[in-house]
């Protein structure tokens, strides 16, 4: 199963879902996909589409998932990470008035450099990257949250 999500943005991501329905068209997805959509409404009979889901059911997905397809958001793409996921982050970008500025496209290229996901900033290359995430192995995600609260409780001790 494959599941997309787009976050809780205000702002309608239309263009991620148009390229993986274009994929789908093309027979270049033939799993199951599922989409949390958010403020973007798109119509497919080939997608089960929720608008919101409850932390629970996204936390379901995620772990039920072969292969999460996110926006560039921090959160959803850790999401993935921690629960071991195949990740194609694709940036919602300024120009087509989806985010402010072109921030997640940043966040995108340092997690691809890094060998964590596959970061797609032209959703053209969908199908690329939908051709990598099959041989892809993430670079394992290793929390440093017990490291930082040490550095914390050091600090307040002092």
């Amino acid at each position: 199963m494959i599941f997309v999500t787009l976050g809780s943005h205000d702002k309608p991501f239309n263009r991620l879902l148009e390229a993986v329905q274009e994929e789908i068209d093309k027979k270049n997805i033939k799993d199951e996909v599922i989409v949390q959509a958010g403020a973007t409404k798109f119509s497919s009979k080939d997608m089960k589409i929720f608008d919101l889901i409850s932390i629970q059911e996204f936390d379901d997905l995620v772990s039920r998932c072969d292969l999460l397809i996110t926006h560039g958001g921090v959160g959803s793409i850790m999401t993935g990470l921690k629960k071991g996921k195949k990740v194609i982050a694709c940036a919602r970008l300024a120009k087509y008035k989806e985010v402010v500025n072109d921030h997640q496209r940043q966040i995108i290229e340092n997690f691809d450099k890094a060998g964590y996901i596959i970061g797609v900033t032209d959703l053209k290359d969908l199908d690329k990257a939908l051709t990598r995430a099959k041989d892809f192995k993430p670079k394992k995600y290793i929390s440093n949250t017990k490291k930082f609260v040490k550095l914390v409780e050091k600090m307040i001790e002092e």
